[in-house]
């Protein structure tokens, strides 16, 4: 079911015009839902800045104990906290001027995602990014990206 927070065109959107990601609760298990994403999206050439203040490293970058630490410019917050704890994360994203917010699967915050549109971001809730990647690459929707030809 699409609602206004997963509409099809708003991810392509997403996808197609953004290279850094920045993890939030990204861990350093393997087995860990939250590095599988990002290690995929990571090989798929997009830049992943994991944010989480228990790391000081993960998949080969420098960690961040949250958003503000964060100097470079990020196109997109890829969400992987509980659903309450969504609030202070939207309002670090917009303080930085990250241009989306994506909310994975089972992270659903309905007035933190209206907050984020309201200010000017696209908002994603309830997805799995790597999923929609997965599926928008198979049906041709996605361009690869030149670090993935290097894998191939």
């Amino acid at each position: 079911m699409t609602t206004p927070f997963n509409d099809p065109v708003t991810i392509v959107r997403i996808l197609k015009d953004s290279h850094t990601i920045a993890v939030v609760g990204l861990s350093s298990d393997p087995e860990r839902p939250s590095f599988q994403v990002a290690h995929y999206l990571q090989s798929k050439g997009y830049r992943i800045i994991p944010v989480n203040p228990s790391l000081t490293e993960a998949l080969g970058e420098r960690a961040y104990p949250d958003l503000l630490s964060i100097a470079d410019p990020i196109d997109v917050v890829d969400v992987f906290r509980r659903s309450e704890a969504v609030p202070p994360i939207i309002a670090q994203a917009i303080q930085v001027g990250a241009k989306a917010v994506w909310m994975q699967e089972g992270v659903v915050n309905e007035e933190a995602a209206r907050q984020a549109r309201a200010a000017g971001l696209l908002v994603v809730m309830d997805r799995c990014m790597r999923k929609e990647t997965n599926r928008l690459i198979k049906e041709g929707a996605l361009p690869v990206r030149p670090s993935e030809t290097t894998h191939l």
